[in-house]
């Protein structure tokens, strides 16, 4: 299995890229920028880009989704609560910090808690954690937990954004995330990767 992060838009996102050389084909997981560099990388990956995996709808994670939606035959997905924000540029914020208004496209597949992601081996559960946005999502899986802007090594996603929730991003994490298994390896939106176990030891707002 192959997991490589690339460093995205002028706000420094974590985008993955979670490949099975067996069956040829990827998960790009919040490409928030640069998506040509992204195709680029699959090519040398020997990687055909099977989903577009949005952990939430702000611009700095959906960014590339066109990009990469119309040089593949990719599926984007997105949970329910958050689908508005691929194609509403004052939801996904591109309005007011881009050039370019965010408009589209629309995700192929609906996501809701408990959905499974599957490519090759790679096995990933979708855990529901609003608050950030009310649809945003971590990815439970393999070992790892890929938790968008719900949880940083250091922090907790900005709740003072349209529609954000303080209330409900630290119910989410503490109903949810707290009592996984300390050893996961945990891979934010932003910042360093870290055991959850050592995250929950050091981050102030836990």
């Amino acid at each position: 299995m192959i997991l490589r992060e690339l460093k995205v838009s002028s706000l420094d996102t974590n985008c993955y890229i979670l490949g099975d050389e067996e069956v040829g084909e990827a998960i790009v997981i919040d490409p928030g920028d640069d998506g040509e560099e992204i195709m680029n990388l699959l090519d040398e990956l020997n990687l055909d880009l099977k989903y577009i995996l949005d952990t939430h709808g702000h611009h700095d994670h959906i960014s590339a989704n066109r990009y990469l939606a119309e040089n593949s035959d990719a599926e984007l997905l997105i949970h329910e609560a958050d689908a508005e924000y691929l194609t509403n540029p004052r939801y996904n914020l591109s309005f007011f910090h881009k050039s370019d208004a965010i408009e589209g496209p629309a995700a192929d597949r609906l996501l809701v808690e408990g959905d499974r992601v599957k490519c090759g081996e790679w096995d990933l559960e979708v855990i529901h954690t609003p608050g950030h946005t009310p649809g945003g999502i971590v990815l439970l899986g393999n070992g790892k937990l890929f938790s968008g802007d719900t949880l940083f090594s250091m922090g907790v996603g900005r709740t003072d954004l349209p529609n954000g929730s303080r209330e409900d991003l630290m119910a989410s994490i503490e109903e949810k995330l707290m009592s996984l298994d300390d050893d996961l390896e945990v891979y934010p939106g932003h910042g360093p990767s870290g055991k959850l176990g050592e995250i929950k030891a050091v981050n102030p707002f836990l």
